[in-house]
């Protein structure tokens, strides 16, 4: 069996399988944006990571390499800059730095809870992350008076996750990847996302096992009491088993999240209250299909660090498990997949060469936001959006009546670039995309390149007709 890491995962296949039947993979127009206007508001930020649409009609923005969270202009570009960390610690070509923003509902309406919260990795002996609090002062147009929330929760270099937001229930939600174990040089480390915490633990504010979980806290960064208690134990964790989520958005009360695969199966989900979402036991649907769990850490009679790590052989000294001897009755399966391809398919794409993983079966969806159902293109209806890192397109997924069920994507605004957030203004016709400066993506014919065509900017795609 073919093992299954990889934390920049690959190329769409011409035929993938979705929810369990053979669908065509939505291919992006070679046109550029039919229907569609594209704009640069701006470019050569910093890493921007996060942007969302603000109160005041300008982007917020965060950049994830600078530490800095800017507002820019969506009119002319101007980037005005509201904060600069100076304790984040942000590693070249690494997922550690400036991560998640989240608005509170009340900013700028009114004087009371003029509040921002900020999700960052800290501490370069350590490295953790931490969600704080910051006041905007509106008359100097600078974020201050800084309230740390949560702090020393697990960071790394690899999978930090770190998607941030202010639910309708009043709290906040936040995802912390797996970091990256059981692969490259961390192959020698457990994936700790089936891990839950002890009371002891929580009692000692030790949150080490909150790797690979979608969190839920109070605004004051304490545990809410209608948490889900988990293996007899109430903490900070809202739902278990996740890989990377970077996407989390919430549409009409429901929690979604996008969640980059390894070497197959980006996961969509519906995220509810004590959910177990499966990784590393299952990788997508729990269907035995190209993907089995080796844990590397447990090598019996073999030391791992003696081994030598592959994508695509299991030595015979590391326990293996496929994905139906998981039986946990909290296993939730995800609205569908990016994408599940059969069993004994070849990964090994010789084409793409040493980058041979931009070309697996996966997108690596990086965010995700969501279209409401009477917004102003009514042929979209509820949707969710979904950037994607691998092919510089924005997925749109229509949803169901009930918002559980996940129609065929559309591809949408391909440009040769890694997509890294989305914000939708508030016409609902004019859409804000941030890309990344630097990394792999694939060209118009699929192949690996690091010549994109945007660097840090931010794209504005504004509907022809609206």
């Amino acid at each position: 069996m073919l093992s299954a890491r990889r934390t920049i995962t690959g190329l769409m296949a011409a035929v993938i399988i979705l929810s369990g039947c053979t669908a065509q993979t939505p291919t992006p127009n070679p046109t550029p944006h039919p229907g569609f206007t594209m704009r640069i508001v701006v470019d050569g930020l910093a890493n921007p990571w996060e942007v969302t649409w603000g109160p005041d009609g300008m982007l917020w923005v965060t950049e994830k390499a600078a530490g800095r969270v800017v507002r820019v202009s969506p009119t002319d570009g101007t980037v005005r800059p509201a904060l600069t960390l100076p304790d984040v610690v942000a590693t070249s070509g690494a997922q550690d730095g400036l991560l998640g923003l989240a608005l509170h509902p009340s900013l700028l309406q009114g004087d009371t809870d003029q509040y921002v919260y900020l999700a960052y990795t800290y501490d370069p002996a350590q490295r953790k992350a931490k969600l704080v609090r910051y006041t905007y002062d509106r008359e100097r147009e600078q974020l201050e008076d800084p309230i740390e929330l949560l702090t020393g929760m697990p960071a790394g270099l690899d999978h930090d996750s770190g998607r941030l937001v202010y639910g309708p229930d009043d709290k906040l939600y936040y995802t912390i990847g797996d970091q990256g174990h059981n692969q490259f040089d961390n192959y020698c480390l457990s994936i700790e996302a089936q891990t839950l915490p002890t009371a002891e633990q929580v009692q000692a504010a030790n949150w080490s096992a909150y790797v690979g979980k979608v969190l839920r806290l109070n605004l004051d960064g304490s545990v809410p009491a209608d948490n889900p208690v988990l293996q007899g134990v109430r903490s900070h964790i809202f739902s278990y088993g996740h890989r990377n989520a970077q996407g989390l958005v919430f549409g009409e009360g429901r929690l979604y999240s996008s969640e980059q695969g390894p070497k197959s199966d980006d996961e969509v989900n519906l995220i509810v209250a004590g959910g177990n979402y499966g990784w590393p036991r299952v990788a997508g649907y729990r269907d035995d299909k190209s993907y089995v769990y080796g844990d590397w850490a447990a090598s019996q009679g073999v030391p791992c660090t003696s081994l030598r790590y592959s994508d695509f052989e299991i030595p015979a000294s590391v326990p293996q498990s496929r994905e139906s001897e998981f039986t946990d009755p909290a296993f939730v399966e995800p609205l569908r997949t990016f994408q599940t391809v059969e069993e004994g398919y070849d990964f090994r794409d010789r084409d793409c060469g040493r980058n041979y993983y931009i070309c697996w079966p996966t997108v690596a969806p990086s965010s995700l936001d969501y279209y409401p159902a009477g917004g102003a293109m009514p042929s979209w209806g509820a949707s969710l959006l979904m950037t994607s890192l691998k092919d510089g397109t924005v997925y749109r997924l229509p949803l169901g009546a009930d918002g559980s069920t996940v129609g065929e994507p559309e591809a949408l605004w391909r440009t040769v670039n890694r997509y890294r957030d989305i914000a939708i203004g508030p016409d609902t016709t004019t859409f804000y995309v941030a890309t990344d400066p630097l990394g792999l993506a694939r060209d118009l014919d699929g192949r690996p390149t690091e010549a994109l065509a945007h660097r840090g900017a931010i794209l504005e795609f504004r509907s022809a007709s609206g």
